[in-house]
């Protein structure tokens, strides 16, 4: 009698980019066990990044109110035979003794990402980026990379709402550049003005230009588009920030001919849809494993002695002078954006 087919659980709490960067491993688990019971949990304002994935057999949500006893007990009537912690953080750890299994984590480098932060010396032993450290928690299931990119799935409602909303615009059918300003952190956001200079150069070439992101950009990419139309008075240019939910953004980003953005989940984002990207790297260097995978993409970055900083980004510049994104010209970013999409 063949062995039952296992169940997989796989825990990945936030943020926007890791959890995609999780999607080379969910592919890699379905191409090897096409028959096992593969079940994602995430925070559900995150949930829409991997709802329409066909390569999950159902999303486990969690809200950051709700105690973790209930969702403990959910867990151990479902029986799974492989418990894959892919986050590594207080709420996960503790899953593991609420739900007894087979528990299997990853190396998230620690060690040497300090070192590398507080003494500026590289001693990562590999140059591993982070969609393959997390095949680390998938011992015993017998997967590798499988050398193709990430990927986010869009839902058809998602798609039919971004083509009507660029329709409404004049946009439907033509090439437009997608920009992304925003980022969580200050140290990780291009500075305000460097944007509008390069939409005011992008527009004077005859460029379409939409603005994505959240409801916090909406106020600088009103400024983006202002600067587009003063140096074309008949250019293209949208703000779509606040707009759209993750599923509509993935949709937009599809319809994309490229994008301009930081090291955000936006990034991680277009890698999935396969949009080209032209990415502004700032205080994260490459050794964190998180620049683009597997993607068409252009990393602008400076080796400056004060990099990296922060793994994550933080609000205020350590040096004051916020070099590492500051000295990308706004040219140097659009001869970037020419030689991606020629």
């Amino acid at each position: 009698m063949p062995p039952a087919a296992p169940r997989i659980l796989l825990v990945r709490f936030s943020s926007m980019g890791d959890i995609l960067l999780t999607s080379a491993l969910v592919r890699a688990l379905r191409a090897r066990h096409p028959a096992a019971h593969i079940a994602f949990l995430t925070k559900a304002q995150f949930a829409p990044l991997v709802s329409a994935s066909p390569r999950l057999s159902e999303v486990i949500t969690y809200r950051d109110d709700e105690p973790l006893l209930p969702l403990a007990r959910a867990l151990r009537a479902r029986r799974f035979t492989h418990l894959l912690d892919l986050h590594g953080g207080l709420r996960s750890r503790a899953l593991h003794w609420l739900v007894p299994g087979r528990w299997r984590e990853y190396s998230k480098r620690r060690f040497a990402r300090e070192v590398l932060i507080r003494l500026k010396r590289n001693v990562y032993r590999d140059a591993v980026p982070e969609p393959e450290r997390f095949f680390d928690a998938a011992e015993g299931l017998d997967v590798r990379p499988d050398d193709g990119g990430l990927e986010f799935f869009v839902a058809p409602e998602a798609v039919a709402r971004v083509d009507a909303w660029l329709a409404a615009r004049g946009l439907a059918g033509r090439p437009f550049t997608l920009l992304g300003p925003g980022a969580a952190h200050f140290t990780k956001r291009w500075p305000p003005e460097y944007w509008t200079a390069l939409a005011a150069r992008l527009a004077a070439a005859g460029r379409a230009l939409v603005v994505t992101g959240g409801r916090a950009e909406r106020e600088v990419g009103d400024a983006i588009v202002a600067a587009a139309r003063a140096a074309h008075p008949d250019a293209a240019a949208e703000n779509s920030a606040g707009e759209f939910a993750l599923q509509e953004t993935g949709a937009l980003l599809q319809r994309a001919g490229a994008l301009v953005v930081g090291d955000t989940g936006v990034m991680h984002m277009a890698t999935a849809v396969g949009t080209p990207i032209v990415t502004l790297m700032g205080p994260t260097v490459a050794p964190f494993g998180f620049y683009p995978y597997h993607a068409r993409a252009t990393v602008l970055e400076r080796d400056l002695p004060c990099r990296p900083c922060t793994p994550f980004g933080g609000p205020v510049c350590p040096e004051g002078h916020h070099r590492c994104l500051r000295d990308i010209a706004p040219a140097e970013v659009e001869d970037a954006l020419v030689r991606l999409t020629r």
